[in-house]
């Protein structure tokens, strides 16, 4: 009974400092999965282009596959931990001793590690599409950034989403380790209470309800958006345009 007062006790006083570090958590995870996804998408694109005629172009393109390739090794192959701290004190190298703004650093960081994943995350969807949609959006005229937009990351999209909300649910938590460069998410102030009240058991008990609570609810509503994204079951395949005795019609499975 004395542990649940001792819970309540520790809510009750410092639950503004809870919420605030559940704010910075949930913000800088989404802002860096949703930043991590587009750079994933343009990376995806880039390295799908044809090989150019031209010399000096598919010399380019060699480059910035190489370049690419460099990012995605760097950001996939070191914690983001370490990653945290030299962008962050390398930054206050450079800059004689100024420092980056604390949020705003761990937005990019985050942003950065987590498109290195979506990376291979969006070319392994690219690559799961079959390559005769590449070839009938040829067929029809369509370019090769037309043929990725229109007709390829749409269904390349909804292949990865689930990956996508893996790496939501993997930021939510990966952001503890920001606490290094001083950002004030959950754990740092966690951290914070404890030292306050000595109760270190209590407060991360409470924490730890928290991202459990966080991921729980975020892992539900994604596969809410999942299961809409994949469209009715029922259905009417069109065999002849012109002929509506050649329609098909699909009808849901009772």
């Amino acid at each position: 009974m004395q542990f649940f007062n001792e819970i309540i006790g520790i809510i009750s006083k410092y639950w503004q400092m809870l919420l605030k570090g559940l704010g910075y958590t949930m913000l800088i995870a989404l802002v860096g999965t949703l930043v991590g996804l587009v750079i994933g998408l343009l990376t995806g694109v880039l390295r799908t282009i044809p090989k150019s005629k031209n010399t000096f172009l598919r010399i380019l393109q060699k480059i910035m596959n190489f370049i690419i390739a460099v990012y995605v090794e760097i950001f996939r192959g070191t914690p983001m931990m370490v990653q945290a701290m030299v962008i962050f004190w390398g930054y206050a190298l450079l800059a004689g001793g100024n420092t980056l703004p604390v949020i705003g650093a761990g937005l990019f960081i985050v942003s950065i590690n987590t498109g290195a994943y979506m990376a291979e995350i969006v070319r392994g969807g690219i690559m799961s599409i079959d390559k005769g949609q590449f070839e009938g959006a040829h067929a029809i005229g369509m370019n090769h950034f037309q043929t990725m937009f229109y007709v390829v990351l749409p269904q390349a999209i909804r292949n990865i989403l689930p990956s996508v909300a893996n790496e939501f649910i993997i930021n939510i938590k990966d952001t503890s380790v920001l606490n290094v460069i001083g950002v004030a998410e959950l754990y740092y102030n966690a951290y914070m209470i404890q030292t306050m009240n000595y109760k270190i058991f209590q407060t991360y008990v409470i924490v730890s309800v928290m991202y459990f609570a966080m991921t729980f609810t975020v892992s539900r509503l994604l596969r809410l958006l999942e299961k809409a994204m994949n469209g009715k079951n029922s259905y009417v395949v069109l065999g002849s345009q012109s002929d509506p005795a050649a329609e098909i019609r699909v009808k849901e499975a009772e």
